[in-house]
């Protein structure tokens, strides 16, 4: 008896199921082609992680076809598109990835550095980077073993840097009146403002805000910034380079030819050899030289050593900058030390003359 009520439950049960296929046959296809969608992502992963990148894209465009819901899938694709250079496809898989899943920031910011950087879509970038920042997430919080509040305030601080780069790229890169680009000059520096609250040890960000004042006029407090970043990153040679340039523009002299000297220095120790820079720094420092020459010999300023710096034991190994032990860090200190820094720090008359900005060449109007 029990073995015929455990058969006639087995039939009905199949009888049931045999049904359900028969009356939602749409249902259960889906499900069949979510499983194999899975299995290609599975594929396409695989292929991906061992770089054979046209079987990834292979792979995981069968994935999106049988389960296009699949945002994983459209992120790598869209990863991989970039490496080919195909950016129109990428930013459409980005764009496909965040529509899926609209707290996935990384897709977000992928697809705004893209379009940003390589198609000139700065406002479509601009408007990704403010979805990351009004974007809320969850914060998970278990002590001592997991918090994902520091990436959520990282994410924030890299969507606020990014927009500055987009809005800076924007007065640059478009042809438009010299009223539009200054506002876009005005919020890339809003942006990198706030980017530098939350990144605050980061080079780049703080660097980035020095250069935009600079190129507002705001010299005062592009010259504190540019210190802050040479405090953070003192073997960068842009920093020292553009403050140079900005206090031989407020005719400081001796502290011009200061930054100059430390910039060359690194310029000419850098593996990467950039003959035509260095060339240039040279070019501007003699300047500034003989401009301090003249004002000594009319009795304007004291006598200034005539001694170099030694900077002979500066050496690179691998890439990398390696010091005697002695020398290590008296070098690094001096290089980091920003010596205008109280200078600046005084009240300096506005000027509106106009100047160049030497690592980017972007003639500078002046602005009403």
């Amino acid at each position: 008896m029990k073995k015929f009520l455990s058969g006639l439950f087995t039939l009905l049960l199949i009888g049931a199921i045999g049904a359900s296929v028969y009356l939602y046959p749409d249902f259960y296809r889906k499900q069949i082609d979510k499983i194999m969608g899975v299995y290609y992502v599975y594929k396409g992963d695989k292929a991906y992680r061992a770089l054979k990148l046209n079987k990834a894209i292979s792979y995981y465009n069968r994935a999106v076809t049988l389960y296009p819901e699949h945002y994983g899938a459209w992120y790598n694709l869209g990863n991989i598109y970039v490496v080919y250079e195909d950016y129109f496809s990428a930013v459409d898989s980005y764009e496909k990835a965040f529509e899926l899943n609209p707290k996935m920031i990384i897709a977000r910011m992928n697809y705004g550095i893209v379009s940003a950087g390589k198609l000139g879509d700065f406002d479509g970038a601009i408007n990704q980077y403010d979805e990351i920042i009004k974007t809320k997430r969850h914060l998970l919080s278990i002590p001592f073993v997991y918090s994902n509040r520091r990436s959520y305030k990282l994410n924030k601080g890299l969507a606020y840097y990014n927009k500055g780069v987009a809005y800076k790229q924007k007065s640059v890169y478009l042809d438009e009146d010299y009223r539009y680009r200054h506002q876009y000059l005005v919020k890339a520096l809003e942006a990198y403002k706030d980017a530098c609250k939350i990144l605050k040890k980061d080079y780049d960000a703080r660097y980035n805000l020095a250069l935009t004042q600079h190129l507002l006029g705001n010299y005062k407090d592009a010259g504190l910034d540019y210190c802050k970043a040479i405090e953070l990153a003192p073997m960068n040679y842009e920093a020292h380079y553009n403050l140079a340039v900005l206090l031989r523009h407020l005719k400081y002299y001796k502290e011009s030819l200061d930054e100059l000297e430390k910039a060359t220095t690194l310029v000419a120790n850098s593996p990467t050899g950039v003959s035509a820079r260095q060339r240039y720094i040279f070019d501007v420092m003699n300047d500034v030289s003989r401009t301090i020459l003249v004002q000594r010999d009319n009795g304007l300023i004291d006598k200034i050593s005539d001694e170099p710096a030694d900077n002979s034991k500066i050496t690179y190994v691998n890439g990398k900058m390696v010091m005697s032990d002695d020398l290590d860090k008296a070098i690094m200190r001096n290089f980091k030390v920003c010596g205008a820094k109280k200078l600046l720090k005084e009240d300096v008359e506005e000027s509106t003359e106009e100047f160049e900005d030497v690592r980017y060449n972007v003639h500078v109007p002046d602005f009403e």
